[in-house]
């Protein structure tokens, strides 16, 4: 629910603007996005050691790029790429370690035509989530906590602003379905659900 009332008042705009004419991204076109967005975790992440343990995993901001390639008339492919998230682990409300984690994301998107300021667009695709660089403290402290990688969809929305010829600031919001398996000290403990919502802006080129 939380995210499809996040995503739906995006999508609306972009309904509204589809009847106004303007300039839209070409086939053969290319973007280039520069920014930073938040991975911010659903509230409450799972339990662990059959019921025993309830997970919580914190929110983390990078810096990000985006590629995006235009095959067809307002119809492109986009890439998202960042430096390491790192985020912090709880066990019933205390810290017990820390990861760190790549969430490379590949997304179809349709990119309405808009106005001559304010272009809407949506996407969905597929994210593969790398963890790595795993810390324990507190009541996992000296031992080896392992998170497995993640495959999962992604769903994708989004305005870009005009603030020059050919240049955009965009506002966005991602839903990336993110789970994986944990392991302590080579025993199966449980899934952590992280499924984040991630939020950001980003100045992009077109080009």
């Amino acid at each position: 629910m939380r995210t499809l009332k996040l995503l739906c008042p995006l999508a609306a705009a972009a309904a509204l603007f589809t009847a106004t004419p303007a300039l839209a991204q070409e086939a053969g076109d290319w973007t280039f996005g520069l920014g930073a967005h938040v991975v911010a975790p659903k509230s409450g992440n799972g339990s662990l050691a059959g019921g025993a343990l309830e997970a919580d995993v914190g929110d983390n901001w990078r810096p990000t790029i985006t590629a995006e390639y235009f095959f067809r008339d307002n119809w492109g492919i986009e890439v998202l790429a960042s430096l390491p998230f790192h985020h912090d682990i709880e066990l019933n409300g205390v810290k017990a370690g820390s990861t760190k984690h790549l969430p490379p994301t590949v997304s179809l998107q349709y990119h309405f035509t808009g106005n001559e300021t304010v272009k809407p667009f949506i996407g969905a695709g597929v994210n593969y989530t790398l963890f790595f660089s795993q810390d324990t403290t507190g009541p996992l402290a000296g031992t080896d906590l392992d998170l497995d990688n993640s495959w999962g969809l992604a769903a994708h929305a989004g305005l870009d602003f005009a603030v020059g010829t050919n240049k955009w600031l965009r506002v966005d919001a991602r839903w990336i379905d993110i789970d994986t398996d944990v392991k302590v000290n080579g025993g199966d403990v449980g899934t952590v659900n992280i499924d984040p919502m991630v939020y950001g802006a980003a100045f992009v080129w077109q080009f």
